[in-house]
């Protein structure tokens, strides 16, 4: 679990094959204290496991799943990357729930200055629009952020300079691939209200909230 906040950048220095995946091998720029073979680090949004941790630098495996969900797969060596370490309890949660289990990938569609910010435009497929609302929570490429507005395949966000400056957007271009995390509480809620066949014919073992109690009651 984490939360979105990037602790900071870091290199892609190797990559070699791993079965039908791929091993990276990664050097952060910043000093990882106490590290822990199998801890998870979000590397770009995704959620992966350091396998070792050797002088400056950590390997991690990512799966033929993780490769085709993410864009992960067109790393070289040399690609800069998002880097977080997972959520401790005695945390501050300072951006939003983070699983790093990326849903899709968007595409920057326009990166315009708008004063000290910077506004960009990201582009992903529709079916993925339920899951947006103004002033709800996206994580790009492991990034939590505020979505500043809504429209059919596509979102904008609003970058401060103190973001720009700490992660890879401050480099990234329009036509640029990014992972892309929706809010993981607008799908559990879905999955509840409107799962299928979860249901026996006993109306009183039934959930006792569901999608028609709320349409009477206004709230849909």
């Amino acid at each position: 679990m984490f939360t979105g906040i990037i602790e900071g950048l870091g290199t892609i220095t190797n990559i070699s094959p791993a079965s039908k995946g791929l091993r990276f091998r990664i050097r952060p720029d910043f000093e990882i204290e106490n590290p822990q073979t199998g801890e998870s680090i979000s590397v770009n949004g995704a959620c992966l496991t350091a396998t070792a941790f050797s002088g400056d630098s950590f390997a991690v495996d990512v799966s033929p799943e993780t490769l085709s969900r993410t864009t992960l797969g067109q790393f070289t060596t040399g690609t800069r990357v998002n880097l977080e370490r997972a959520l401790r309890l005695s945390d501050r949660l300072g951006g939003h729930i983070v699983s790093g289990h990326v849903d899709c990938i968007g595409t920057i569609d326009q990166k315009r200055p708008q004063g000290e910010f910077t506004v960009f435009s990201f582009l992903l497929d529709s079916k993925h629009d339920r899951y947006l609302i103004e002033k709800g929570s996206v994580a790009i490429d492991g990034i939590s952020l505020t979505v500043n507005s809504c429209r059919k395949g596509g979102f904008s966000v609003a970058i401060i300079p103190h973001t720009a400056k700490l992660t890879t957007l401050s480099f990234k271009k329009p036509g640029d691939k990014v992972n892309i995390e929706l809010d993981i509480i607008g799908k559990y809620i879905e999955k509840l209200l409107f799962a299928t066949g979860s249901r026996t014919s006993d109306k009183a073992s039934a959930p006792g909230v569901d999608r028609d109690l709320l349409a009477r009651h206004g709230f849909l």
